[in-house]
């Protein structure tokens, strides 16, 4: 039977036996996970599961990411080697590689949820997000999944998927190499403005699947406002910090790649020490710049315009044309140190900005969390009241301390 099949009879089923549909609303989330394939996998349980469900939980596929990264990349990783005229140019191991790299990290990981610690409906948001897994790889041929798991012994069902973007064709290092961008790129989301960055358009694209296997279960995706105006402060807060930081990291991204340009470019003027080091063997071994002895029957006249001016107009040139390329080259390296130092300057400053942001972050999240553990505990009036009054005496302050920095 094929899913259109399947997902036709299951559409009449249902309007048959309900000719009044009722939808039950729930939210959506995707948030980019920490990715800690032990705690998904349960080689450990942290404080917040709970051991007598976690039978509940299935593991969709949990494969050793250094194999994924065998079968992914080895073939690429031979074809680079064998280009390479010098060892230090070779990589030895790739996922070592990208392990210790800033610039990309060895895999990613996505966490979905349906709804909310307070929804009833658990046994539906674990069928909609087990459906929505088994069509993950198929929809994502760029993103290899080696690590898939659903959590049923924590508050709230939600699904944890860990997976190595790759791109293919590439023009520069291994053909076949990581990256996200690229990867979201060869699906068709392409980057646009500073709000529709690859991973944005990609994750509203999986949300609104996910959104279609709600329907078919009758429920319905409660999207939030334009203007998230749902968000309690902290909420909002913590969502542009998030999307802040994604923005400074595709900076980071774009800065790692010009640096690798500049690198390679760097590498490139230092193999003119190789082109010196033949010069030189030429000049001492080829027999057109070797003066040879004078015959026994010659005026030194003779031997001067037949043996000595021909090689010294040739050494003359061959100093000039070197020279010449010298300093071209020389000036050549100079600007692109210049221009190195600046990208490092430039990407240092994005890593310390976004580990600030990464800081407000965290902390706003822990703030968010104690004011809903107040709202439950007190009641959203209350909470409002104290709010609304902690506000206004705050501006109170504010305006005396406005008025006596002005009488002084």
């Amino acid at each position: 039977m094929t899913r259109v099949t399947e997902l036709f009879i299951r559409f009449v089923d249902y309007k048959r036996k309900r000719m009044k549909v009722i939808f039950i609303t729930e939210t959506i989330s995707v948030m980019m996970g920490k990715g800690s394939v032990n705690h998904n996998s349960r080689v450990f349980n942290a404080k917040n599961t709970d051991p007598e469900r976690t039978h509940l939980n299935i593991e969709y596929c949990n494969t050793d990411i250094k194999e994924v990264y065998h079968q992914l990349f080895d073939e690429a990783l031979k074809r680079y080697n064998e280009k390479q005229t010098r060892a230090d140019r070779r990589i030895e191991d790739y996922y070592e590689k990208i392990r210790t790299s800033k610039q990309e990290k060895p895999f990613y990981e996505v966490i979905l949820q349906i709804g909310d610690r307070h929804s009833l409906h658990k046994d539906d948001a674990k069928n909609m997000l087990d459906e929505y897994m088994k069509t993950f790889q198929e929809r994502n041929p760029y993103l290899k999944v080696f690590s898939a798991h659903l959590h049923m012994d924590e508050s709230t069902p939600h699904l944890h998927i860990d997976f190595v973007p790759f791109t293919t064709g590439s023009k520069r290092g291994l053909d076949t190499r990581v990256s996200l961008k690229q990867a979201l790129a060869n699906q068709g989301f392409e980057g646009g403005c500073r709000e529709e960055t690859e991973w944005n358009q990609w994750v509203r694209s999986e949300k609104n699947e996910l959104a279609n296997i709600m329907s078919w279960h009758g429920h319905k995706w409660k999207q939030k406002g334009t203007h998230e105006q749902h968000l309690s402060v902290y909420d909002y807060k913590v969502k542009k910090r998030s999307e802040e930081s994604e923005r400074l990291d595709a900076i980071v991204e774009r800065k790692e790649s010009e640096l690798n340009v500049l690198n390679e470019r760097i590498s490139a003027l230092t193999d003119c020490e190789v082109e010196y080091v033949r010069y030189s063997k030429e000049i001492d071994e080829n027999e057109e710049y070797q003066l040879p002895d004078p015959p026994t029957i010659m005026t030194a006249k003779t031997y001067k315009t037949k043996f000595v001016e021909p090689i010294f107009n040739k050494l003359k040139e061959l100093v000039k044309t070197l020279v010449i390329r010298y300093c071209q080259k020389r000036i050549e390296c100079a600007r692109l140190r210049e221009d190195l130092e600046s990208m490092r300057r430039s990407r240092n400053e994005m890593y310390y900005r976004v580990e600030e942001l990464e800081g407000q972050k965290e902390y706003l999240i822990r703030e968010c969390k104690n004011l809903t553990l107040l709202r439950r505990i007190y009641g959203n009036r209350r909470v409002e009241d104290l709010l609304e009054r902690a506000s206004q005496e705050s501006n109170q302050r504010n305006r005396s301390g406005h008025r006596d920095r002005g009488a002084r």
